[in-house]
């Protein structure tokens, strides 16, 4: 795939995952208290004045600056590197950027972060589809980033 194609592609992962996430948080919001409830999984409504798990309550500026300079982050590298970067990288690149952004976009628009996703077989924080979409990104990326660097090393050792 070119280059101008996969940044096409990352844009429009991320503006994807981007309007997913405030569309189906408004939905549940919205709709709240007429979802069943059941063994697994109920929608409970929770304002987040912190990141994850409530860390650094009322750090509201400091956590905004920070995700703004991650999304940058992010958006630079993955630019710098999509040539080699592949379609599953940038796709997780962008869900990764997605749950930022929009947990940000929440920081600021509300001063919280709306959580209402609540695990009940498991003791769990009260979390939302932008917390989803960071922990399965960064696993993700954390797999295939050892992955690409065990094949590399494999690869040294067989061309010795």
């Amino acid at each position: 795939m070119s280059k101008k194609s996969k940044i096409i592609y990352f844009i429009l992962t991320s503006l994807f995952f981007i309007f997913l996430d405030l569309y189906l948080t408004d939905i549940v919001l919205k709709y709240l208290y007429d979802l069943p409830t059941n063994p697994v999984i109920d929608f409970v409504f929770v304002q987040n004045y912190g990141a994850a798990f409530s860390l650094l309550q009322g750090s509201k500026l400091f956590l905004i600056l920070f995700s703004a300079l991650a999304i940058l982050g992010i958006i630079f590298y993955t630019i710098k590197h999509i040539i080699n970067a592949s379609m599953f990288s940038i796709f997780f690149a962008s869900l990764l950027i997605s749950g930022i952004f929009t947990n940000m976009y929440e920081r600021i628009i509300f001063g919280f972060v709306r959580d209402y996703i609540k695990l009940n077989f498991i003791d769990f924080p009260v979390f939302n589809i932008a917390d989803a979409f960071i922990n399965i990104s960064v696993l993700a990326l954390v797999i295939i980033i050892i992955k690409h660097n065990y094949s590399n090393k494999t690869n040294e050792t067989d061309n010795r």
